[in-house]
């Protein structure tokens, strides 16, 4: 993870961090992500992603309401489409990175407070000192143009983190209950909050963070039309 990384290095050695030292990451050192992630494309040039930066107290308070509201049973509020049942295909790549992750941390199956443990952590966006909201503008609502581009540009800026030493999660369960994600990181209402990333430096003695996902081939993820 260093800045003279090939981008073949950064996008191969990259993983999801799950676990994060309790340093303070410096401003400076997120304004040069973002400047990176920007640079992703994006539909006619529409640009229609914004990143609000959430640390501290702001942070503490969102988590705290995340999880509050989450374990009293107040319905999911994330405002994105998360659609219906997925495919068997789709549902064992789920199956194995959990058995990875919870092989590694050392939870078995009937250890249910061990599973609520792990539950409740992605609620908190796994104690990682930073927070990136990524949102859009609510103009563009009911266009999957302006979605799909936010994914571009998450992808972009998780690669960038990387390249600057950070590690990154992208949490769609620190977002579940919005209502605390608006008023705490004080979003505005023109603007849909489509995902967030936990950001910060690495805990390299953490478990889960050594969890690199299986992938798909080439040979299984593509077809080539009108090649010899």
């Amino acid at each position: 993870m260093n800045e003279s990384a090939t981008y073949a290095e950064i996008v191969t050695g990259r993983r999801s961090i799950r676990g994060f030292k309790p340093d303070p990451v410096p401003r400076a050192v997120i304004e040069e992500v973002l400047a990176l992630a920007i640079r992703a494309p994006s539909s006619h040039n529409t640009q229609p992603w914004n990143f609000t930066v959430v640390a501290g107290e702001p942070l503490d308070r969102i988590r705290a309401e995340n999880t509050r509201r989450n374990l009293e049973g107040v319905p999911d509020s994330r405002e994105f489409r998360t659609g219906g049942a997925i495919g068997p295909q789709h549902r064992e790549r789920q199956i194995d990175v959990a058995k990875q992750l919870f092989g590694v941390m050392g939870i078995a199956r009937e250890d249910k407070d061990g599973r609520l443990d792990w539950v409740l952590r992605g609620f908190r966006q796994f104690d990682a000192p930073v927070s990136v909201v990524v949102t859009f503008d609510k103009v563009l609502e009911g266009s999957d143009i302006a979605p799909f581009d936010c994914g571009a540009v998450t992808n972009a800026l998780v690669n960038a983190a990387w390249s600057k030493g950070l590690g990154c999660v992208i949490n769609s369960q620190g977002i579940m209950q919005s209502p605390a994600v608006r008023e705490h990181a004080g979003i505005p209402d023109d603007q849909v909050i489509m995902i967030c990333i936990a950001m910060g430096w690495p805990d390299e003695s953490f478990p889960a963070n050594t969890v690199v996902s299986h992938r798909k081939t080439v040979a299984e993820a593509a077809r080539f039309v009108g090649f010899d």
